[in-house]
């Protein structure tokens, strides 16, 4: 089948390629925006030459088992698919036919995706910043705040300031950003300034109304997941050698992150951080199991909070611990950070060393010694993460 090409508007970044194996270039700018209802399918290859973003009152449908592969770049060249206030992501892949992205340095093809073979055939899962990742913005409550003092809206990390797509904020707590289901992001992360690399899933004021379930992020440079403020839910979610925290939450995140698994992270397990302006809310972490390190490397701390976080920690499971590796910042008063059933797999004669701040046995705070996680791995059999 002849290699074919749609250029949408003006400023198209996006080469779209036929199954052939062999994936052409084409001179193109570095952004591109979607105006209108637009639909990708699975017998095409997409392909990110810089900032794509969809706009407020478009939607952007993703047929299952499509593969997106984001071309290399920095700073304002980086590739990334961004979702602005107003527009949807529907992306709903099934265990059978995920949504991959990744870089185009992956050879993965669409004849992989219909064998049922999700790994990529050449690149390593450790090879991280080939392109940028996968931002939606949205219209619900962040807490925030600037030199002037408290804001509803702020602009995301790595989009322009004179760009109001990046803008993200409101106070629509149940908005909608559309749907998010069986989606694979690899190799992401490329550096957008002075050491600020893009998460492999950014979510910037995304309300309650969007679906996010069964994602997995692998081999991103910066963080795997991060939420600033919004209170969309996200369950069944695997990130497995992300080169910074695993969990990153900002500005007030008022969701829940449900049955989860995290595998070796470079930085923090999570980096949890509390409110920045006036509103005041709390996030729930429950139901995961997280391998802290591997041959190759070890994470910080198991968990990092700040002075004013708010979150609920539950059920967790920390296996692979290393020395250094802790819980810190866990002497908080009026119950700000909640421990409930959190398992170190670790022996009593080193399990002190581990709970930083804290210096006595703390079973009465959550925090005890374990052997097993107790939750359900079935639902991650479409990974390619090992499980």
């Amino acid at each position: 089948m002849k290699n074919f090409y749609l250029i949408l508007g003006l400023f198209s970044a996006l080469l779209i390629t036929s199954c052939n194996k062999e994936e052409d270039t084409l001179p193109t700018s570095n952004v591109m925006v979607i105006t209108e209802d637009t639909f990708w399918n699975a017998d095409s290859i997409y392909q990110l030459s810089g900032r794509v973003t969809v706009t407020n009152g478009a939607t952007l449908t993703i047929e299952p088992g499509t593969i997106i592969k984001g071309k290399p770049g920095s700073g304002a060249n980086a590739s990334a698919l961004v979702i602005a206030r107003g527009a949807k992501l529907i992306a709903e892949g099934t265990e059978d036919a995920p949504i991959i992205f990744t870089s185009t340095a992956d050879n993965i093809s669409i004849e992989d995706i219909e064998a049922g073979i999700f790994s990529s055939p050449n690149l390593n899962p450790t090879i991280n910043g080939l392109w940028g990742g996968v931002i939606i913005l949205g219209n619900a409550p962040i807490s925030a705040s600037n030199d002037v003092g408290d804001v509803s809206q702020v602009q995301i990390e790595g989009i322009p300031t004179s760009d109001p797509n990046g803008l993200y904020g409101g106070n629509n707590p149940t908005d909608n950003s559309g749907v998010l289901r069986y989606v694979s992001i690899r190799h992401g992360g490329a550096n957008i300034g002075s050491g600020n690399e893009i998460n492999g899933l950014t979510l910037g004021g995304v309300g309650s109304g969007t679906v996010i379930d069964n994602i997995e992020i692998v081999a991103n440079q910066d963080d795997g997941i991060e939420f600033f403020g919004g209170a969309v839910n996200v369950t069944n979610v695997v990130i497995w050698n992300v080169g910074d925290d695993a969990i990153d939450t900002d500005q007030a995140w008022s969701g829940t992150l449900d049955n989860f698994i995290i595998k070796s992270p470079q930085g923090h397990c999570f980096e949890l951080d509390g409110p920045e302006g006036l509103l005041i809310d709390r996030h729930t972490i429950r139901n995961g199991e997280v391998i802290c390190s591997n041959e190759n490397w070890e994470s910080m701390d198991l968990i990092n909070t700040d002075d004013n976080s708010r979150v609920t920690l539950q059920n967790i499971f920390f296996s692979e611990i290393r020395e250094g590796q802790k819980i810190n910042r866990i002497t908080h008063t009026e119950g700000k950070v909640v421990f409930d059933n959190i398992s170190l797999n670790l022996t009593e004669e080193n399990f002190i060393s581990h709970i930083g701040q804290l210096r006595f046995y703390h079973q009465n705070m959550g925090i005890q010694i374990g052997t097993t996680s107790s939750i359900n791995k079935n639902t991650f059999g479409w990974a390619w993460a090992p499980i």
